[in-house]
């Protein structure tokens, strides 16, 4: 009998991974639209006691569509002079991998050679070209959200009456207090995450400024965007100021140094700070956000790494107020006590 649960469990496991991956071109913007409206909404309900709620809704809206606008056009801007710079000195990197390459034979490491019929410019040229392409699905994505926005502020208010009709008015009463918990994380997480990611952008340009690079200004800003998603996004942002710095200086010592700087100031803020600031409000277990991230990111892409982590605290959350899975918010968790019943 037990073994039978066992296999029915993991069946419902895979069976529900598998919908999720199906459904993501809906799930994907129904699950942003529910984090926004999250964000959206305490500060619509105190407009509407100034103004219509229909005016109120729209204002709210425009200012998720002006902040989405801002960090989008930051950047696209930034990978867009990236790209520039890349097609104006081109022929430094070819020149340095060339050479990088030889030095390597010369040393017995034959792997570089593996690559050198496929590294050219016109492949780094064609990669900066997509990845700034990608901000325009992203943005069609947000569109879709955004609907599912607007209609979800409209009905929040009728969704919460419906919760407290319910005839188990204890579990409707639950579901109330666990949706402000969940809301009121949220906006404590993205505040977190904005100062960590104005620190991080400073720290970038203020180093790559010091050593001289080009595009110090650039990567600074590409920093700033990309550390919203966890994890991956401050790697992206190491990775290419390394690889121009390789290029500009034509010495892979000088990149290295750079690379390392750059994840001692991605380490200290995001790893040090980070977890400090949010205090026991956000107290979630490293390896279940490693996970969270690297999870959602599988099934729905880009937008899943940004996703993933507010997920997991909505899940924490949930668990935390349901006796059954207290247990388990406990090991999602970065200390063994969540707090149940905040």
């Amino acid at each position: 009998m037990t073994n039978g649960r066992i296999c029915l469990a993991i069946c419902t496991a895979i069976l529900t991974i598998a919908a999720l991956y199906l459904a993501r071109s809906v799930l994907a913007p129904v699950a942003f639209a529910l984090f926004i409206i999250a964000l959206l909404w305490p500060m619509q309900r105190r407009l509407q006691s100034l103004m219509p709620r229909l005016l109120a809704m729209i204002i709210a809206v425009l200012v998720a569509i002006l902040v989405i606008a801002v960090l989008s056009s930051m950047a696209v801007w930034g990978f867009g002079r990236a790209a520039q710079w890349l097609v104006a000195n081109g022929a430094r990197f070819q020149a340095f991998y060339a050479d990088t390459a030889a030095w390597l034979e010369t040393h017995d490491f034959y792997v570089a050679s593996i690559f050198a019929d496929h590294f050219n410019v016109s492949w780094l040229i064609r990669l900066v070209q997509q990845i700034s392409g990608r901000f325009h699905t992203i943005l069609v994505f947000m569109v879709v959200t955004l609907v599912f926005v607007a209609l979800g502020l409209i009905e929040i208010e009728a969704t919460g009456r419906k919760l407290a009709a319910l005839p188990d008015r204890q579990t409707g009463a639950a579901l109330i207090a666990a949706s402000r918990d969940i809301s009121a994380k949220f906006r404590r997480y993205m505040v977190i995450r904005t100062i960590m990611s104005v620190a991080t952008g400073l720290s970038v340009w203020a180093l790559a400024r010091a050593i001289g690079l080009d595009l110090a200004l650039e990567w600074g800003v590409i920093a700033f965007v990309l550390n919203y998603v966890p994890f991956l996004g401050p790697l992206v942002a190491s990775l290419f100021p390394t690889f121009f710095t390789a290029a500009q200086t034509e010495s892979w010592q000088l990149a290295l140094a750079v690379f390392l700087a750059l994840n001692a100031v991605q380490f200290v803020l995001g790893s040090y700070l980070e977890p400090r600031i949010a205090g026991a409000a956000l107290s979630l277990s490293p390896f279940m956000v490693l996970f969270a991230v690297f999870f959602w990111t599988f099934l729905w892409g880009i937008p899943g790494a940004f996703i993933g982590v507010p997920i997991l605290i909505a899940c924490v959350t949930l668990f935390a107020r349901t006796p059954l899975l207290q247990p388990l918010a406990g090991l999602m968790a970065a200390d063994a006590r969540p707090a149940a019943a905040e």
